[in-house]
């Protein structure tokens, strides 16, 4: 659906986006992370065909950016960080004009402009002019408009910005519902946890390179580090004394469970269950710590060079 080869954007001498290979296949959602000014929205305003690059080239849905621009932007629907909302116009006359420069026909643009109205909440203030609208209510109404035509490829800068939880929430359950096996989407985001329950792969760019990119899960187990293991036991306080061998850095004991950290926890762990056991310990559970994505993308913007060779 989406494929960057080598692609660069060059301002004044310095690379906003340097060398970007990037793949979102058909289904899935990726989180594009990265600092302000890493190049986020530069990266999607060349997929939109907005800004020419530099050097390199990609391709939506097979088509080639800078050959096939009008083809490009029939099957993108993009909500950009300013959205450009004309504030003497209303909701509905808004959506017109947009679904007309779709050639979208005028009945089904009618359903569609009245199923968006309702879905987002902003039925009962289509007569407001736009300029009326909070913030919340103006990034529902952008991103009605970058529905409108039922794109193929998803483009979302900051798709939640600005929004109360409620609203946040029902903008993340509609990326949920329009992830399919004929779209792909991108999402620009600074929101870690917003990222982490939406994409399927996450890519982490500093200074215009990608330094990071795999599964919310895959990244956490990148982290440079020791990892930690909780094990719980069925225990009477009194009668709780483990017995670690050296091999483990022992961090915490408590009335009934231990915390230990290893540089090899899949070897390490099964041989340390094998003694606590022969020492008469009942053992409730094993639990393996994860690093959050937060400590990740701190990591590895803080260590790019670590960070990409880690990726």
């Amino acid at each position: 659906m989406i494929e960057t080869i080598d692609l660069s954007k060059e301002f004044d001498g310095v690379w906003a986006v340097d060398s970007l290979n990037l793949t979102v296949s058909t289904g899935q959602i990726l989180a594009l992370l990265g600092p302000n000014g890493a190049g986020k929205t530069t990266t999607i305003r060349m997929l939109t065909t907005i800004l020419k690059p530099s050097r390199g080239k990609a391709r939506i849905m097979g088509y080639d950016i800078l050959t096939q621009a009008e083809e490009v932007r029939a099957h993108v629907g993009v909500l950009t960080e300013q959205h450009g909302l004309y504030p003497r116009m209303r909701a509905r006359e808004y959506l017109e004009f947009f679904g007309r420069t779709y050639k979208m026909e005028r009945s089904m643009l009618q359903k569609r402009i009245e199923e968006l109205l309702v879905y987002f909440g902003l039925n009962e203030a289509q007569d407001k002019r736009l300029g009326q609208y909070s913030k919340g209510m103006r990034q529902k109404l952008a991103l009605a408009r970058a529905l409108i035509h039922d794109p193929t490829v998803l483009l979302l800068d900051e798709p939640t910005s600005a929004m109360d939880p409620a609203s946040a929430r029902l903008v993340r359950n509609a990326i949920q519902q329009l992830r399919s096996k004929d779209r792909a989407i991108v999402i620009c985001t600074h929101n870690l946890a917003e990222a982490e329950e939406l994409a399927d792969q996450i890519a982490i760019i500093r200074q215009g390179r990608l330094i990071l990119q795999g599964t919310p899960a895959e990244l956490k187990r990148k982290l440079p580090g020791k990892a930690q293991v909780v094990i719980r036991f069925l225990v009477n306080e009194e009668d709780f004394s483990p017995k670690l061998d050296s091999v483990v850095t022992l961090l915490e004991i408590g009335k009934d469970y231990l915390i230990y950290e290893t540089d090899q926890p899949e070897q390490v762990t099964p041989i340390i269950l094998e003694k606590l056991i022969q020492q008469g310990l009942r053992i409730y559970s094993v639990e393996r710590r994860e690093n959050s994505l937060e400590e990740v993308y701190l990591s590895a913007v803080a260590n790019p060079v670590r960070a990409a060779y880690a990726g």
